[in-house]
């Protein structure tokens, strides 16, 4: 399908978007002002698409090393491994500088620990051109650690982080302009400086061992492969993050999903846990992101592309309910699209089998990306490799989000 560009006028509105957040009341108290969904008002009603924008999953960094080695050499959706760079794709996390521009994490690469050795960890810098209808690659960093925090073996000698040794999967940055990542394997915490350089020594999840964990040692593992850290959010004072699992915990119930707090003082682990119920045991989430002190935004998914998908939902929760309050915010396989943005008709669908990027540009604005797990997800085209989306969803009503979701 053909896709058109955005209007001028549309672009204009989510430059101001992109730019210049809209003051907002902090939204501590909307809860109980009947914002908490179940016993609340309910739903917010249909969100409508304001931004299309775009990345070719045939974009490479440049100058970069080959990657897919151990992908065959059979094609995969009309594209024949192994590739001469490393792919800029896989957007996992996305972090709001302020400028227009956004910080977007790849996570491990190709799927799994034992074809992803030659993909670089890697954050992107990028800038999305409504108006043109396309996305930047403005530069970036690798992941590494030279400084030898992590003590089992990596990789590579040169100690750049790849996707056998971690799959980061969520990203926040902190106040002193340094990233905390959420990574599955572990699942670990990573800290890492503004270049990319790990700080200090993996920070492991009490209890909780993933089968890829290197201290397994042979014990049975309490987490699915690659369920570790798959969101995670930064309080709006900066002083705690909530990681969240991508999968159950052995022994809890099926469909439910663990949130950890964890003191960036301290350094620690609170002890305060909260159960997040899916819609359905086989569903995923893909990102979380603070509204303020207790309100969040969760992307829920099932694992369909194209058609066949049925749940792509941005749902907001409160950690003050026993049951989350989940309240839907936005249907992302019903947007209205009155200005038949990127060409496609007046009902737009993000169809993604994985959509990992949720990002608050003002108080009715959101920005979402899909992970396009290059070269696999074919959800907007069958028989060809998924871009990298980037699109802006006007909800029907303000979040009253806390003014500090923008630092």
């Amino acid at each position: 399908m053909k896709r058109r560009l955005a209007t001028a006028v549309g672009a204009a509105v989510l430059s101001l978007a992109l730019t210049t957040p809209a003051t907002a009341d902090p939204g501590t108290d909307a809860a109980a002002r009947g914002h908490g969904g179940h016993g609340g008002h309910g739903d917010f009603g249909r969100a409508t698409l304001t931004g299309f924008a775009s990345l070719p999953a045939l974009t490479f960094v440049p100058g970069s090393e080959p990657s897919g080695s151990q992908l065959g050499t059979e094609p995969v959706n009309g594209v024949t491994p192994p590739f001469a760079g490393q792919p800029v794709q896989g957007f996992s996390g996305i972090v709001r500088r302020g400028d227009g521009t956004f910080d977007v994490l790849s996570d491990n690469g190709y799927g799994g620990k034992a074809n992803s050795a030659d993909f670089l960890l890697r954050v992107h810098r990028i800038k999305p051109d409504f108006r043109r209808g396309t996305v930047r690659v403005l530069g970036g960093f690798d992941l590494s650690d030279p400084d030898g925090h992590v003590t089992w073996p990596l990789t590579r000698a040169d100690r750049k982080l790849t996707g056998a040794d971690f799959d980061v999967e969520s990203i926040v940055r902190a106040f002193d302009g340094t990233y905390w990542i959420g990574d599955e394997f572990g699942p670990f915490l990573l800290h890492v400086s503004p270049s990319g350089r790990l700080l200090e020594a993996p920070v492991p999840l009490p209890d909780v061992k993933a089968p890829e964990n290197p201290f397994l040692e042979g014990a049975e593992p309490t987490l699915g492969r690659s369920k570790g850290f798959e969101g995670m959010a930064r309080s709006v004072d900066g002083r705690r993050l909530y990681p969240m699992l991508e999968g159950t915990v052995s022994g809890d119930p099926a469909g439910t999903l663990r949130i950890n707090e964890f003191d960036l003082r301290r350094r620690v682990y609170t002890g305060k846990r909260w159960t997040y119920t899916l819609d359905g045991a086989d569903n995923a989430i893909g990102d979380m992101i603070a509204v303020d002190r207790n309100r969040f935004l969760v992307i829920e998914r099932d694992n369909l592309q194209g058609d066949a998908a049925k749940t792509k939902k941005i749902y907001l929760i409160d950690l003050r309910r026993k049951d989350l309050g989940k309240t839907l915010v936005a249907d992302l396989l019903d947007l209205a699209n009155p200005r038949r943005l990127g060409g496609f008709g007046e009902t737009f669908r993000f169809p993604f089998q994985t959509i990992e990027d949720v990002v608050i540009l003002d108080d009715r604005t959101l920005g979402v990306l899909d992970d396009n797990n290059f070269p696999f997800s074919s959800g907007r085209n069958p028989g060809r490799p998924d871009d990298n989306e980037f699109i802006t969803v006007r909800l029907a009503r303000p979040l009253q989000a806390d003014p500090r979701v923008y630092r």
